[in-house]
């Protein structure tokens, strides 16, 4: 534990500032990016979203957009039919059945259309202030590599992380990792020789 306690120390000293990329104005906003970004990068995502939201940034707002519609506006970010319909089912959820705010309990994020458990940890964490870590691609290959939490499946990963980490640092934590993935982790070409938690890290190929 004592080295998974450095490897953390060393991640907040590196990205004291680590923060969501995704632009957001409010938890419906963050949903929306978030069911958007699956698949597709922050950027891409946060261009699509500075024009759908200009007129469509609540579950009442966007229902007043066909599924046709609402695909030409998110098209460039993939697998927009599949989203499209996960979006507008998710708004008429949170209209019809939560009042139409986003609900800020995990078990009911989780009732909604296209969110599984990596959005509802986002939200719940992001949105709301809950203690939780959404394992994505960076922070499954990073913790791995890291050797923080391993497992073969995001969910073992997600328990790895939770046993290894402070409850209070799970979102902090959550944050680190991605930055780390995307700055320095890389997927294909890690940057190993500038690395400075490799003294720590157990990825073999470092």
């Amino acid at each position: 534990m004592e080295r998974k306690k450095k490897i953390l120390e060393e991640l907040a000293r590196l990205y004291p500032n680590a923060a969501p990329a995704l632009r957001f104005n409010s938890p419906y906003e963050l949903l929306v990016a978030v069911i958007l970004s699956a698949q597709c990068t922050d950027e891409r995502v946060n261009k699509v979203t500075a024009e759908l939201f200009k007129k469509h940034n609540t579950p009442d707002t966007m229902l007043e957009l066909t599924q046709e519609e609402l695909e030409k506006y998110i098209f460039s970010c993939g697998f927009y039919r599949h989203k499209a319909a996960h979006i507008l089912s998710a708004s008429r959820d949170i209209v019809e059945k939560f009042g139409g705010e986003v609900p800020s309990e995990h078990a009911q994020l989780k009732t909604l259309a296209g969110v599984g458990q990596k959005t509802a940890n986002v939200v719940y964490a992001v949105a709301f202030g809950g203690d939780a870590i959404a394992v994505d691609t960076h922070v499954f290959r990073v913790s791995n590599r890291l050797g923080l939490a391993r497992g073969n499946t995001p969910d073992k990963v997600e328990e790895g992380l939770k046993a290894a980490i402070p409850k209070e640092l799970w979102s902090k934590a959550h944050h680190y990792l991605i930055y780390h993935g995307r700055q320095v982790c890389h997927s294909r070409n890690p940057d190993c020789a500038h690395c400075t938690l490799r003294t720590l890290c157990e990825f073999e190929g470092k």
